[in-house]
């Protein structure tokens, strides 16, 4: 591939580059390259070998076996070029965070719980520059305003634990630019975050390269982001780069049938439309939610504060139809599933099947088989010491103790099968565990979990973002399904327009607690009248 100027020397070359685990070969022969100021995207599901590809350019990748070569343009033209697979250890060091630094997925892990974000920031400028403690604490703030971190002073004294996604996330890119490199890595820079915080980081990070002049090499498998953000795009599957070229070219006529599959992964609305029938499942009237905050000063000795997650909420949701709650993190609309579920207390009506909640497990119990939830990330909601057997049919156990083991394990294997998954596919299914799944296939064990009690409702909270973009139209088109076969209704948490558009009847845009905006599907994405909606829909376009 070569530079984006004709006759620009590229900053990096990268040429048939092969990694292996265990003697297994994970990455086959990849070769591009990023000329200085470029924007390259390495776009592909999960296990396609981008982010390997990413972290073995500065040997990051523990345990790797590599092949083929990285040879980076030096800051003095005329000393030639660098392999950074070849390079010694100490050189390397001296490699990162100053010639290339690297932006990570999930900014709450790979920042340091127990430092304050300045003195995490801090200690790359005095490692990489040498610059004493009250230099380096100087540059860390200014670091953090030029990332757009509000109050930058006060900011940098923070632990991570008390900034938001966003702010957290922008704490990260101050931190990797904080030496000025030349390339910048971003895995999946904005994964986590809400379409505003998405387009807000996009735009930083676009502004921030424009300032520098560094290269960046984007890893994503977020189809929008790369037709944002990126000059040209080199797409991988299983280990191989199958298709390269211009965003506009490989978007407009893509040649590899993978690539194909990809841009067509788009959510597809697929649902029953028409006026809804019957008594709502879920009806809920002035529900408000709050939590006890401590005061400040010598007030806090006598009473506490209060800080108010959900105001007022109202809603209805009929048989056989999707409610969707969107907004940004933050807006309370997990916090309005938590209290559909029965987990927090609320004040205000809220029905389910004709029932109330009520103070105690027993009491109950009749509702919980009537509403099951589907959470977001099926790896940490299921539990890693119990098979599949275990998992799904937990719920029998509670809400069916009569069923002797061969009935509950009939009701098992049928609703696993309800899901797509079965025997014949994945021999010995049963007494697998969720380790041995990918995260489409436990996000289906999480469905089948749910659907084995029968219940009427389904919280979905976010339950595709975790996803790949192919794997989440299967699990859409799953949902989808269900709901029509089984009249099932969902009250669906996100913050994805295009799996609103896909699934919801109906739509609730909320924002600081409070619903700003309400209707169907149709007359909130396709005329949304209140300022905030218009400014959610624009950022996901």
């Amino acid at each position: 591939m070569s530079g984006r100027e004709e006759g620009l020397a590229p900053l990096l070359e990268v040429s048939n580059l092969r990694v292996a685990f265990g003697g297994k070969e994970v990455v086959h022969g990849v070769s591009f390259a990023i000329a200085p100021g470029e924007k390259l995207a390495l776009v592909g599901e999960s296990g396609s070998g981008k982010t390997v590809t990413a972290l073995s350019l500065l040997r990051l990748a523990q345990g790797a076996r590599l092949g083929g070569s990285a040879r980076l343009l030096g800051s003095d033209p005329a000393a030639g070029r660098r392999d950074l697979l070849a390079m010694s250890e100490r050189e390397l060091l001296g490699v990162r965070g100053r010639e290339i630094a690297m932006i990570f997925q999930e900014p709450m892990t790979a920042l340091n719980p127990v430092y304050t974000v300045g003195d995490q920031i801090a200690e790359v400028l005095r490692l990489k520059q040498g610059l004493s403690a009250r230099q380096a604490w100087d540059g860390a703030v200014e670091a953090l305003a030029a990332t757009g971190v509000p109050e930058p002073q006060r900011r940098a004294r923070a632990f991570p634990h008390q900034l938001s996604g966003g702010q957290r996330q922008r704490a990260m890119i101050a931190m990797a630019l904080a030496c000025r490199p030349r390339l910048l890595l971003a895995d999946e820079p904005t994964t986590a975050l809400d379409v505003t915080l998405r387009q807000q980081i996009l735009e930083l990070l676009a502004q921030l390269q424009r300032q520098t002049g560094m290269a960046v090499l984007m890893i994503t498998h977020d189809l929008n982001l790369v037709r944002k953000f990126a000059d040209r795009v080199a797409v991988m599957e299983n280990g191989h780069l199958v298709e390269h070229g211009a965003v506009q070219a490989v978007f407009g006529q893509p040649r590899h049938p993978y690539t194909r599959k990809l841009i067509d992964s788009r959510p597809e609305r697929e649902l029953q439309e028409g006026p809804p029938e019957g008594e709502p499942v879920m009806r809920a009237r002035e529900v408000r939610v709050s939590y006890p905050v401590p005061l400040a000063g010598i007030r806090g000795w006598f009473r506490r504060g209060e800080f108010v997650a959900v105001h007022g909420a109202a809603f209805a949701i009929p048989p056989g139809r999707t409610l969707g709650v969107v907004g940004e993190s933050g807006s309370g609309k997990s916090t309005l599933a938590l209290a559909a579920l029965g987990l927090v207390p609320h004040r205000g009506t809220l029905e389910v099947a004709g029932g109330h909640w009520q103070r105690g497990t027993a009491a109950s119990r009749p509702l919980r088989r009537q509403i099951q939830v589907v959470f977001q990330d099926p790896f940490s909601s299921l539990s890693p010491r119990m098979t599949v057997e275990e998992i799904v049919g937990e719920g029998l156990l509670v809400h069916e103790p009569g069923l002797d083991l061969a009935q509950r394990r009939e009701r098992v294997v049928r609703a696993l099968g309800d899901v797509g998954l079965t025997e014949q596919l994945f021999p010995g299914l049963l007494a697998r565990y969720p380790h041995e799944f990918s995260g489409g296939q436990r996000q289906r064990l999480a469905i089948a979990r749910a659907l084995i009690v029968e219940p009427r409702l389904l919280v979905l909270d976010e339950p595709t973002s975790a996803l790949d973009v192919t794997i989440q139209k299967q699990v859409l088109r799953l949902l989808q399904r269900l709901q029509r076969e089984r009249g099932l209704s969902y009250l669906l948490i996100t913050h994805d327009i295009e799996v609103i558009h896909a699934m919801a009847h109906d739509v609730v845009v909320m924002k600081e607690g409070r619903i700003v905006e309400a209707g169907t599907a149709q007359q909130v994405l396709g005329q949304p009248q209140d300022p905030y909606t218009q400014a959610l829909i624009a950022a996901a376009v």
